[in-house]
């Protein structure tokens, strides 16, 4: 998804952050980034937003040291230039061009120029701006908590866990250095072609203990996801799924989990969906996916129609990145 970071009209003023966890109760945690701003009267903070969305191109014109702040004023005048925009006719004529709607647009995406963008931001390479580090940063921070969740239940040597929307292998390749039993999935083939890549990699070269168990990749949708697992998870992908076919979604990675479900998604608060709105108008050089925020409550809602109930919750946040992450378990 790619969103415009910055503004012009706003005033951005410099900032520094202190990346920090905190612990709020054994089951809820928070990542933060500390901020010291010099903030004027009356200006509200506007957070810019990502998890997999593609703000990962910005930074050419936007240092990633800076905080946009929009004023009672600018916020109006940001509403009714958004109510004569028309972003979504953009999205639409977008899917005609690839032959259907926002799977196929998002299979496309990150079969190709997402693939690249994405793959750099994943992986260890110098070759990112600002933004990206900062994003990889956040996805890293993410990767860690679902590790910490998994392992502070026990050793994972023989657990069987569903990476859905492994990208290109972040999870699946620590899962499989614990001992579980990984099958992973991804939309794109390219994605997938690379986790497998790398798992060989890491996984299978210099390999003495036989502790790992390379992962199963295959190339799916998680609509097509079948069996049954002690975990499933799925990390920064109900940004591509609307709240109405979330739901749907969210039942059908519960009714393969038989223990354990953990889900991050982009938080939908007034001003990430309102950057969000913003960013539609300013698509950038390289096409883009649609992006869907979702509330917790009903993501919480979504959960306990099908049984289940969130036991742990948080935030990871980082300048770039904001994602909420629960882990659900069943009811009874």
């Amino acid at each position: 998804m790619e969103f415009c970071a910055a503004f012009s009209s706003p005033i951005c003023f410099p900032k520094t952050s202190v990346l920090s966890a905190t612990l709020n109760s054994p089951n809820e945690f928070k990542i933060r980034t500390r901020r010291r701003n010099v903030k004027p009267p009356g200006a509200l903070p506007v957070p810019p937003l990502s998890t997999a969305t593609d703000l990962s191109s910005v930074g050419a014109s936007f240092d990633g040291t800076t905080l946009a702040f929009l004023g009672g004023g600018s916020i109006a005048a940001v509403a009714a230039v958004l109510s004569f925009a028309d972003p979504e006719k953009r999205r639409q004529l977008q899917a005609e061009e690839v032959g259907g709607g926002d799977k196929e647009v998002v299979r496309e995406y990150f079969n190709n120029s997402g693939f690249q963008r994405w793959r750099k931001i994943y992986g260890e390479t110098d070759d990112v701006n600002k933004v990206q580090l900062d994003i990889r940063l956040g996805h890293s921070k993410t990767v860690e908590n679902v590790m910490k969740m998994l392992t502070d239940e026990g050793p994972l040597k023989g657990v069987s866990v569903c990476d859905a929307g492994c990208g290109t292998g972040c999870l699946s390749i620590p899962l499989a250095k614990e001992g579980a039993i990984v099958s992973a999935s991804d939309i794109s083939a390219a994605m997938v072609a690379e986790a497998e890549k790398q798992a060989r990699e890491e996984l299978l070269q210099g390999q003495s203990d036989g502790k790992a168990e390379m992962p199963k990749f295959e190339v799916s949708d998680l609509e097509s996801l079948k069996g049954k697992y002690d975990t499933v998870v799925c990390l920064d992908v109900l940004i591509h799924y609307p709240q109405s076919k979330a739901d749907g979604m969210i039942a059908h990675l519960a009714s393969l989990a038989e223990k354990r479900l953990i889900l991050s998604f982009a938080p939908k608060t007034f001003y990430y969906d309102l950057l969000k709105r913003v960013g539609e108008l300013f698509p950038g050089p390289s096409k883009a996916t649609r992006a869907y925020l979702h509330a917790e409550a009903d993501v919480e809602r979504a959960l306990e129609k099908v049984g289940w109930r969130i036991r742990k919750r948080g935030i990871v946040t980082t300048q770039f990145y904001f994602a909420k992450l629960v882990e659900a378990v069943p009811a009874t």
